[in-house]
């Protein structure tokens, strides 16, 4: 699709001309096989960590997990997250005996400034469904959802106004989480799943598997 070995002005340029051909659309079908995806690194460091957790659904049991370690030249801008990450993820990817149905990233989907967020940017190149869940907001605007569990608010566009995600509780008395649509999936779809797929924790599932293992391998705990 393009390189990763680019500059940060070159990366601009590259979000721009993929903004059109982002695809948010009603699934198929309902997935059967999710991946959780993360990176990890150690702080002031360029080696990064990918992992990768494939899981069914609804039941959220492990099928199977992928990990790869990964050099990058790119550095860390807000923003540009994918152009530092994605080349790690990628890795793990080729390393997949089972394709997932549903991608959800730990990051941004179309909550940022150019639409290409990592999970919007990982599901275009794979040509997967994908969604975003993310701790905080990197653009948008919208109110603080109620405090009860499930309670959601839109996130707008501060330009065009548009929803680009939602600032979904998935949990009694913690901060929302930051959901947003990457790649072949709506807003409601992406709010519905963060919600199914929590389970006593603030982050869903995917992701917090996710988390947890790509430390363990970045620890030397898992291979």
């Amino acid at each position: 699709m393009h390189s990763w070995d680019v500059s940060v002005r070159e990366a601009t340029e590259i979000q721009k001309k993929l903004r059109d051909s982002i695809r948010l659309e009603k699934l198929k079908a309902l997935p059967k096989i999710i991946a959780g995806v993360d990176v990890s690194m150690n702080r002031f460091s360029n080696d990064l960590f990918a992992g990768i957790v494939i899981l069914s659904f609804p039941e959220l049991q492990e099928i199977e997990t992928a990990f790869a370690r990964h050099t990058t030249t790119f550095p860390y801008v807000p923003g540009f997250l994918s152009f530092r990450e994605i080349p790690a993820l990628l890795k793990a990817f080729e390393k997949l005996k089972i394709k997932p149905e549903l991608l959800c990233v730990d990051g941004q989907g179309i909550a940022h400034p150019r639409r290409l967020g990592i999970a919007t940017h990982l599901g275009l190149y794979l040509d997967i469904p994908s969604a975003g869940f993310a701790k905080s907001v990197l653009y948008g605007n919208g109110k603080e959802p109620r405090p009860q569990a499930a309670a959601f608010e839109y996130l707008h566009d501060p330009t065009t106004d548009d929803i680009i995600g939602a600032r979904v509780r998935t949990k009694l008395k913690c901060n929302p989480m930051i959901v947003s649509p990457g790649y072949r999936i709506t807003v409601d779809e992406s709010i519905d799943f963060a919600l199914r797929m929590t389970r006593g924790y603030r982050i869903p599932e995917p992701t917090r598997r996710a988390h947890e293992a790509v430390n363990a391998f970045r620890r030397g705990e898992r291979k």
